[in-house]
């Protein structure tokens, strides 16, 4: 690291701008995952976090992927899930994004009807009860409701009997909880109609249940069970969402690492000379490659050690509507992965020292 260290002393201005790509470019990238994660959350935390392991929808056509909107379950498909080996509650779960007004303001809510005795509720105190409604903290900001203020949802008036334990959000609304039956009453599906649903989707619990037993009673039942991960892709804003930032996240890692290997490209290119004489004196090619590549370890880490940084503070200085979750997952992840391309492009680059020959370079100069 000898000579590496040496470079980076004498050409501070070309190494410091690089160092200046490095980091915003890292920002870039450990910002925009922070901002997947808290746009993925904002859209799918009602369903990740409910208390079961599968979901079970029912859609108009066998071949129709899963989909919150389309969902219709009735109480045959809950009930003989229900009677299933190894599923340990089949509970229905209806979903529905509605408008509620209070007396100072409206927002758009989700409701979330239950059935009684339901463990679907983030709510310590008990059972939702029959004529009120249980807001999410979010949903009682949005509304300025507080315990036994009423609230209009949906056509039809609850008295709010608390606040729910956890902030829950579904397709970018507050979640509010419902009775199943009050869900139905405030016309969140059309329940008035004979055949109307019994609910959305089947929030399933399973202990003992293999894939067999699943996908037998997906056809018995004419249902369609995922996991509850793979049930954020029902929700319609987190297909797009996710796919759009994701595919953002790559090319900002690609272009990273073209960077960093055009800019050692250059930089090898214009020490020929150098690294000629390094090698008439001796110096090996190994070493000469641990060297270059030592350089552009120094600078990667410096660089996206302080974009990381600035990714945590900024986000910490970012208002409260501004969805950033920032964990491991979002800043340390990504910052391996900018080291690690970053060194492959200027590996791929310094390689042509390995091609340097001595006797010409010298000779040229």
């Amino acid at each position: 690291m000898y000579v590496a260290l040496r470079d980076l002393a004498h050409a501070r201005g070309r190494f410091v701008l690089m160092s200046v790509v490095i980091v915003l470019i890292t920002f870039l990238v450990t910002f925009l995952a922070s901002l997947t994660a808290g746009l993925t959350r904002e859209s799918t935390s009602a369903v990740t976090d409910l208390p079961s392991d599968r979901i079970a929808f029912s859609m108009p056509g066998a071949d129709d992927a899963p989909e919150f909107t389309a969902s219709r379950v009735t109480a045959d498909q809950w009930e003989g899930w229900a009677r299933v080996p190894g599923v340990e509650s089949a509970d229905p779960l209806g979903v529905a994004t509605t408008r509620a007004e209070s007396a100072g303001t409206t927002a758009s809510v989700t409701a979330l009807g239950v059935a009684d005795g339901s463990d679907l509720v983030p709510w310590s105190t008990g059972d939702v009860a029959p004529g009120t409604v249980v807001l999410t903290p979010g949903a009682a900001g949005a509304l300025d409701a507080q315990n036994g203020d009423t609230v209009a949802l949906g056509g039809g008036e609850l008295v709010v009997a608390g606040i729910a334990d956890a902030d829950e959000s579904f397709s970018h609304t507050p979640v509010v909880w419902t009775t199943l039956d009050d869900w139905q009453t405030i016309g969140a599906r059309g329940a008035d109609a004979s055949d109307a649903p019994v609910a959305t989707v089947v929030a399933l619990t399973t202990t003992g249940a293999d894939g067999a037993i699943l996908a037998d009673a997906d056809a018995e039942l004419g249902t369609t069970t995922v996991t509850r991960s793979d049930a954020r892709s029902a929700v319609s804003s987190f297909a797009g969402e996710n796919t759009s930032l994701t595919t953002m996240q790559a090319f900002l890692l690609v272009i990273s690492a073209l960077v960093v290997g055009a800019f050692f490209t250059v930089w090898t290119i214009s020490r020929s000379g150098d690294v000629a004489v390094l090698k008439a004196l001796g110096a090996s090619t190994g070493y000469l490659l641990r060297d270059a590549l030592g350089q552009a370890a120094v600078l990667l880490v410096g660089g996206v050690a302080v974009g990381t940084a600035l990714t945590v503070a900024g986000a910490s200085l970012l208002p409260a509507a501004v969805p950033v979750v920032v964990t491991a997952a979002t800043t340390l992840v990504p910052a391996v992965g900018l080291v690690l391309l970053g060194l492959v492009g200027a590996g791929v680059s310094v390689a042509r020292i390995t091609r340097i020959d001595p006797h010409a370079a010298l000779a040229a100069r």
